[in-house]
């Protein structure tokens, strides 16, 4: 097996795309943030002191799936065409499910871009409501479905 991000002398490379085709590619990723009722009636109750948790969550995914190539080495800048979020609140179990379908026009897939998303939108509501509930859980984070590129089409079922 080849290791594709060694090059012959074991050194670090970024894979060569060059030669790959332009195609429509997108990825839907989600996650969980489960919390204290306390945490979660802040939350939807817009009382968090520093300020509107969701709606911050939303723009700090937009701007995780940005910068995600600034994050994890080996990852290509991309040119997103669409980022969209959607955040699902469950009142049995105290948590936020925090959803990001990302889409671009180029030679390699949008799956860490989704799931880097995912990962800074759950962190940045941690981080709003940690001072009243430091046992707050991320878990799950998965990717729900990738198309596009020669790999074709994944669902998670």
């Amino acid at each position: 097996m080849k290791i594709t991000h060694l090059d012959k002398n074991n050194q670090p490379q970024m894979v060569d795309i060059s030669a790959k085709d332009i195609t429509q590619r997108i990825a839907i990723a989600s996650g969980v943030i489960s919390m204290s009722k306390e945490a979660f009636n802040a939350i939807k109750q817009n009382t968090v002191k520093k300020g509107p948790v969701l709606q911050t969550a939303v723009i700090a995914a937009i701007m995780g799936a940005k910068k995600t190539s600034e994050l994890i080495p080996m990852c290509h800048p991309l040119m997103l065409s669409k980022i969209q979020t959607d955040i699902v609140e469950n009142e049995k179990e105290y948590s936020f499910k925090l959803s990001v379908s990302i889409k671009c026009e180029g030679k390699t897939g949008v799956e860490m871009e989704a799931l880097t998303a995912v990962s800074i939108g759950l962190l940045t509501i941690y981080d709003m409501v940690k001072a009243i509930d430091k046992t707050m859980c991320i878990n799950n984070i998965i990717l729900e479905h990738k198309q596009g590129g020669k790999s074709g089409e994944y669902n998670r079922s």
